[in-house]
């Protein structure tokens, strides 16, 4: 790799004449040999963050962009041409590399390195604490001066596969409060990889263990208590968190859910980016978490011992954007969760029509736009994972409804609906009617009819709208 293209090699050019050092997760993942999809370094300088920052720019490929950044260290990022790698500079925090070392969050963080090469800086044992495979805070106060840090403790033992100490949990759990005052999209940021995790259970058990969810996803933990139906053997809770697990399931093996015919259009569809450094997987795990987050205020005793949660779909749409809009998320995920979550339960519906005709099928893929393949997926990962009375029996009808619409639902992620037959202002002429709603109607009808197979020719859309009116007048 030329030196244009190794930000190390880089910024040791750069910064050759000036006292400065490697800090942070890069010396961190080195060490425990963890590859890394972008390079991503942190520096420290002992003089102006900018003028070094600017330095490296200087010295890099065209391209490369710096800017500041918006935290309370007066940092700086460069960023190499399409994102290749970045490189964050900040001065030293305290005056001293000592100081700033001290000022960190884990000791495994805090280990420091010579910008020109030398021996690691270990003042809090952080070395020992790598080999150990354990996170050890620096000192309580990183929680006060960065509640952010409860949740980065939880990620990273999630994604490095190491243990908290105890000390370090009780500190980030005494202090979880302060989750409340940090800014939307850097919990989100967390949030995110915690989710798309090899294992998103354990991570939410460890931020639940440290007091967090309650704090930046306080509906998840209304869940909890919220008895279901005698089709469920879990709580709402319980029954979210299996929804989930199933989801994570079908993204690692699809075959063994929906079978080797529609196994790889399934992880094509979730291996697809959606938004937010999510693919539609990712985006897929946040539904599951979300798509019952309304059966506690929609609980409902029908009597007779029976309960409902009537409209949860609806208002749990509504309460899914409203969540994804608190931690700061784009407009295309608030979107395609919030359909997810309103159309969960729409496959369900379906299992009493069986078997489903073409118009069924059209009529659902048409409400569903544009997440047919997804919710029925999710919807899938639903029934997997109710297991009360009469579970499997259950599962087996849902999947005789859920496999053939999943197979008509990606081709129509792909394919798209038929070309339209005849336009609405020809339709309006042949009619004698004036453009309108009526003739949108009019159109949805001879879609389903062409979907089915019923009508092929403009003159056959043409008789099948005539035949819609003359029913209704009749």
């Amino acid at each position: 790799m030329s030196s244009a293209g190794d930000p190390l090699a880089l910024a040791r050019s750069a910064l050759a004449e000036e006292p400065a050092w490697l800090v942070g997760g890069a010396i961190r993942d080195r060490l425990l040999g963890r590859p890394s999809d972008i390079l991503d370094l942190d520096i420290v300088v002992e003089g102006d963050p900018q003028r070094a920052a600017r330095a490296i720019r200087s010295a890099g490929p065209r391209g490369t962009a710096v800017f500041a950044l918006s935290d309370a260290f007066g940092s700086w990022r460069i960023v190499g041409p399409g994102g290749a790698w970045q490189i964050d500079v900040s001065a030293l925090q305290g005056g001293t590399l000592d100081a700033d070392l001290a000022r960190r969050d884990l000791t495994v963080n805090a280990i420091a390195e010579p910008l020109a090469g030398g021996d690691p800086i270990d003042p809090s044992g952080g070395l020992g604490d790598l080999r150990d495979r354990r996170l050890r805070m620096v000192a309580a106060e990183a929680f006060d001066q960065d509640p952010l840090r409860i949740l980065r403790l939880a990620r990273l033992a999630l994604e490095l596969d190491f243990t908290v100490d105890a000390p370090t949990a009780t500190a980030a759990r005494a202090r979880a409060s302060g989750l409340g005052g940090v800014a939307g999209e850097r919990v989100f940021a967390e949030l995110r990889r915690v989710v798309a995790a090899d294992d998103p259970l354990s991570g939410l058990e460890l931020l639940e263990g440290l007091g967090a969810v309650g704090v930046v996803l306080p509906e998840l933990e209304a869940l909890r208590g919220v008895e279901q139906t005698v089709y469920h053997h879990r709580d709402v809770h319980g029954h979210t968190l299996e929804v989930l697990a199933e989801v994570v399931a079908i993204e690692r093996d699809p075959a063994a859910a929906v079978g080797e015919e529609l196994a790889s259009g399934v992880a094509d569809l979730l291996a697809e980016p959606l938004a937010d450094g999510l693919t539609r997987g990712g985006a897929l795990r946040w539904a599951a978490l979300l798509h019952d987050i309304a059966k506690p205020q929609t609980h409902t005793d029908l009597g007779d011992g029976r309960i409902g949660f009537p409209d949860h779909d609806r208002q749990g749409a509504a309460m899914s954007r409203e969540i994804l809009e608190r931690l700061r998320t784009s407009e295309r995920l608030r979107a395609h969760v919030a359909a997810l979550t309103r159309h969960h339960l729409r496959l369900g519906f379906l299992v009493h029509e069986r078997p489903l005709g073409q118009r069924i099928v059209h009529r659902y893929l048409v409400a569903c736009e544009p997440v047919g393949a997804d919710v029925t997926v999710l919807g899938l990962a639903d029934r997997l994972a109710t297991r009360g009375r009469g579970a499997e029996e259950a599962i087996c009808a849902h999947q005789e409804v859920a496999l053939p619409m999943l197979g008509a639902a990606l081709a129509w992620h792909h394919e798209g609906p038929s070309r339209p037959l005849v336009r609405g202002d020809e339709l309006a002429a042949e009619l004698g009617i004036t453009l309108g709603p009526r003739i949108g109607e009019l159109l949805g009808a001879i879609a389903e009819a062409q979907y089915a197979g019923e009508v092929t020719t403009r003159e056959q859309a043409v008789t099948e709208a005539r035949k819609v009116l003359a029913a209704e007048a009749g």
